[in-house]
């Protein structure tokens, strides 16, 4: 028997008996009778749901994970919140990650697990009332169960770790009533949840449920899948993304044993990117990856540019210089606050810097594949993914299939940072499968990966601040140039900004005459999201600039910072919400009491600090550095967080140190430069990550514990490791970075 509960946002629990007599709750869309299950989840109760819970007779659970696990520890985080809402031990629970949820609604797609997004740090504020409500439903069953059988009112009954209590202390294991409970009809409205003083896993650090299978190589990702009779395809794209196959002899290629084709991609036109191939490109199919590189290699290609042929980074970057200091109209007015043309004329004292950001890659550990399987009524993919609805999307725009004909499987992602939320690399493997009628496994190699990105732009900002005679910041003007990540994508030209700028970035709410201007620039190499933007690269001219403004007054930077925050307060956002200022100051007085900040003007060391807001979150980072001759050491990084509610500290601190080390090595070293319309960078000798002895030897993390609704973190301390960071080398070395990549620019001018 089955029955549902009616949930806000059209959500409702859904509850199956099976026939072994295990439990299985789910929460689901309406109509989710046809959602693909795994059959780790199933067991023999083939019964499809939404998110799942199941109670196995034997008392164990299995609880499925929706969201892509791109490294950001969802698959642990997700579980858990049920579990502690089911009152079971976390020994006893394995998780299984869920594919896409995909339903066929007259044809149309119906998502039936909601939205299934991995690696944009919103999985937990996204699901955090939902699955709650998965597990509640599934304790208030066993609950019914067991009072049935104790001959007791239900409300008279406690749980804790898998077991149903009575007052006079009888005990039933969830295992023993878990068929008597499937049997059980729904409550009409939703069963209370825990109040948080109840909690037992909730806010209690447990490893990531992977960890042993990724360090002993047992953790299988997309490329360790498997159709036993596959293909193999590898690319050689187009140096140019408009330019054009001018001549091609592929005998050589064709004479090499194992290769069974050589075929021509090229983009659709009109459809956005990331949709579609990326760029021309020749691919070459095998019988084993060996064979078809050999014969990438063995192909002899000329290639013709497009109107991007003429492209340069450096003449791109002072287009940027001189439109931001010409009296041109912004591209979009983002925020104006009071009147910071009259402020000015009243300055005290008058601040202008000057900030420049390379163009970045996306650099993941596992470059882009796709395994694919078609026939005339199905198509079923491994595909390693932010965004599996993307995905499907694209399959479907391509095959014509109905939405239950497509089965998108995810594995454990090696990296996404945004890269992954496009999927040219799909429509690749879907054209190619489709070209030669066989299971097929796309496979780029590095250098294809580094020189085809959807890239972050590269970043001018002119920043002009004054200083009134109280030593306030009284007005503050901010203008950027950049290429915009969402130009092309069906984006309004007066939302192109979004993805550049924060209209409510720090120090915007705080300073009386604000304004921030953005400037679009015009390049023809492909952009997308990329992690923590547009906050990485405001907080890193920003958080740097008052640091500057600290140091023409001659004032402890601290203290500069704590006096524009100001009292405790909610800061208005436009668009709804608040920041509140005694959290952010918080977050701050942490990392600066913990990094001995007292010391901060005698100290052999430099230190430095910087703090943010993003998306109902706080952060700030002090770093420690030291230098003998040119060598700079990062001797101390220490970084607070307040997220709300922590579900698993021990992640939080993962995901907060990784963040920190992935900012700073990003902005020591990397940079895509353009000449000739082609990239420059195409290993990872060119495009070098920091090495161990570059990188502090540890992060020190302070997690702020908070009774509020979780926000997300998976790039929370992105935007202010790196202004943190050149802070440091400034008073370390007298040298002001305004530059990244910053080891570059400091050996320039030292």
């Amino acid at each position: 028997m089955s029955g549902d509960v009616r949930l806000s946002r059209r959500r409702f629990l859904q509850v199956l008996a099976s026939a072994t007599g295990a439990l299985i709750v789910g929460v689901g869309i309406a109509d989710a009778a046809d959602a693909p299950v795994p059959m780790d989840m199933l067991g023999d109760a083939l019964y499809p749901l939404g998110m799942y819970v199941r109670i196995n007779p034997d008392g164990d659970v299995v609880i499925g994970a929706r969201d892509p696990d791109t490294g950001t520890g969802v698959a642990t985080s997700l579980p858990r919140i049920i579990a502690d809402e089911l009152d079971v031990e976390w020994q006893r629970v394995r998780v299984v990650q869920l594919g896409l949820g995909v339903g066929n609604n007259n044809g149309s797609p119906q998502w039936l697990y909601g939205q299934q997004v991995g690696g944009t740090g919103n999985s937990i504020p996204r699901a955090w009332i939902n699955l709650r409500s998965a597990g509640a439903l599934a304790r208030w069953l066993l609950m019914q169960a067991a009072a049935q059988q104790l001959g007791i009112q239900a409300n008279r009954l406690r749980t804790e770790k898998g077991v149903v209590i009575a007052p006079d202390g009888r005990r039933l294991r969830y295992g023993e009533l878990a068929s008597a409970a499937s049997k059980i009809t729904p409550p009409q409205n939703p069963p209370p949840l825990k109040s948080p003083d109840r909690f037992t896993l909730i806010g209690q650090g447990v490893g990531d449920v992977d960890a042993h299978g990724i360090v002993t190589g047992q953790t299988p990702y997309s490329l360790d899948q498997h159709f036993g009779d596959a293909v193999v395809a590898v690319l050689s794209h187009c140096p140019w993304p408009d330019g054009e196959l001018q001549q091609l002899d592929k005998s050589a290629t064709l004479a090499i044993k194992g290769v069974i084709d050589v075929i021509e991609l090229k983009p659709e036109p009109k459809v956005p990117p990331g949709q579609t191939v990326i760029a021309p490109a020749v691919a070459v199919i095998a019988e084993t990856t060996w064979q078809a590189l050999q014969g990438r290699s063995a192909l002899k290609l000329t290639w013709k540019p497009g109107a991007s042929g003429k492209e340069d980074t450096a003449a791109l970057e002072q287009e940027a210089t001189s439109l931001l200091n010409s009296d041109s109209a912004p591209t979009t007015r983002v925020r104006d606050d009071g009147d910071v043309d009259k402020a000015g004329k009243k300055a005290a004292r008058r601040l202008d810097a000057t900030y420049y950001q390379p163009w970045l890659a996306h650099a993941v550990n596992e470059p882009m594949n796709c395994l694919v399987r078609l026939d005339k009524t199905s198509a079923t993919l491994y595909v390693p993914t932010q965004a599996p609805q993307q995905a499907w999307s694209v399959v479907q725009r391509l095959t014509g299939l109905a939405p239950d004909q497509i089965d998108i499987r995810l594995s454990r992602v090696g990296g996404g940072y945004g890269r992954r939320l496009d999927h040219d690399y799909v429509a690749e493997a879907v054209l190619l499968a489709k070209a030669v009628s066989k299971p097929l496994r796309l496979f780029w190699t590095r250098d294809e990966d580094l020189t085809h990105d959807y890239y972050r732009s590269g970043f001018v900002h002119k920043l002009s601040a004054v200083v009134d005679a109280k030593r306030h910041i009284s007005a503050w003007n901010q203008r950027v140039a950049s290429a915009s990540a969402q130009n092309g994508r069906g984006v309004h030209s007066e939302q192109l900004w979004t993805s550049e700028v924060d209209a409510n970035q720090l120090p915007a709410g705080f300073v009386p005459n604000y304004r921030s201007d953005w400037f679009s620039l015009t390049s023809a190499l492909p952009r997308g999201p990329h992690r923590g933007m547009p906050h990485t690269a405001n907080a890193f001219a920003v958080d740097c600039f008052i640091d500057e403004i600290a140091h023409a007054i001659k004032e402890d930077p601290l203290d500069t910072r704590l006096r524009m925050i100001g009292d405790p307060r909610l800061v208005p956002l436009t668009g709804g919400g608040a920041i509140d200022t005694a959290r952010l100051a918080n977050v701050l007085k942490l990392v600066a009491d913990r990094i001995s900040w007292k010391d901060w003007l005698h100290s052999v060391n430099g230190l430095g600090l910087a703090c943010w807001y993003m998306d109902g979150a706080y952060v700030a980072h002090a770093v420690e550095v030291s230098m003998q001759g040119e060598k700079l050491t990062i001797e101390r990084v220490v970084c607070a967080v307040d997220v709300g509610r922590v579900i698993n500290p021990t992640g939080l601190e993962g995901q907060i140190a990784g963040a920190t080390l992935d900012a700073l090595s990003t902005a020591m070293n990397l940079a895509i430069t353009v000449k000739d319309g082609k990239v420059q960078q195409s290993s990872w000798k060119d495009y070098p990550l920091a090495s161990m002895a570059q990188l502090p030897k540890t992060v020190e993390v302070i997690t702020v514990p908070g009774d509020g609704d979780p926000a997300g973190a998976s790039f929370l301390a992105m935007p202010t490791a790196v202004p943190a960071l050149a802070n440091a080398v400034f008073r370390v070395s007298a040298v002001r970075v305004r530059r990244l990549p910053l080891m570059k620019e400091l050996m320039r001018l030292l």
